[in-house]
């Protein structure tokens, strides 16, 4: 027997209702953690919060500036570890982009990484740790990808020096491959079953990422304080192998 990785502490997941996030709460109540979740939508949040024995938790849009800087005013004591999960991926070809959602899928991902670091100063402890997540399929080159390359791009260089700007609070990146999740179903629809068939014959370890893979990571760079400003691929081995789709 081992004494849980995370007893006493306390960790808050932004975008938590589903997904990555609820299995990174949940992994982390089992390491002995209190968890506080935050979701778009409220009764799935009070499904999820009530499920996982929350503390605490709050329904609003993550990139609602007010809305963020409010909640993290009024969390109850100092925190120690924040994982961001919120947003979703945008492929279009230029001659289709939509440069409102465009614009809205940076302010998910990169500005979203700033203001939390911003409003986390004071309010994590030292040697805490904000996660934030990011994927690794924006590093291939091809139509439609220009938006999600740049945004690939973006984020390591700026989780790395977030790192530096807030130190002693560490700040870390998971960059994902192919996650199976709620949102991954819903962005494939019809086609996810065939995904799933494709990863299964032709990743190196021969199965589908699930979200409690992400988890796992997750938790270890909030238990290893000795890990900051660093960007962790996370794919089965998926930017090894070529895809046809």
């Amino acid at each position: 027997m081992r004494e849980p990785q995370l007893s006493g502490q306390t960790v808050v997941v932004i975008g938590g209702s589903a997904g990555i996030g609820y299995e990174t709460a949940r992994l982390a109540r089992t390491e002995g953690a209190e968890i506080v979740l935050t979701g778009r939508d409220p009764d799935r949040l009070a499904r999820a919060a009530t499920g996982l024995g929350a503390a605490g938790s709050a329904a609003f849009d993550a990139t609602d500036t007010d809305a963020l800087s409010g909640f993290f005013a009024g969390l109850a004591a100092p925190i120690d570890h924040v994982l961001v999960t919120a947003g979703r991926p945008y492929y279009a070809k230029l001659a289709d982009l939509d440069r409102d959602r465009a614009r809205r899928t940076f302010e998910e991902h990169e500005w979203l990484a700033v203001a939390v670091s911003q409003l986390a100063a004071g309010r994590v402890r030292p040697g805490g740790t904000l996660i934030f997540m990011g994927g690794t399929g924006g590093r291939k080159r091809g139509l439609g990808l220009s938006m999600i390359g740049a945004g690939t791009a973006a984020l390591p260089a700026l989780i790395a020096n977030l790192a530096l700007e807030i130190a002693p609070i560490r700040v870390n990146l998971i960059a994902a491959g192919f996650v199976d999740t709620p949102l991954s179903a819903s962005l494939l629809g019809d086609d996810l079953e065939a995904r799933r068939y494709e990863l299964r014959s032709t990743l190196p370890i021969r199965r589908v990422v699930g979200p409690e893979d992400i988890a796992a990571l997750a938790v270890h760079l909030m238990t290893n304080t000795a890990m900051t400003g660093g960007t962790y691929d996370i794919d089965g081995g998926q930017q090894l192998v070529a895809f046809t789709t």
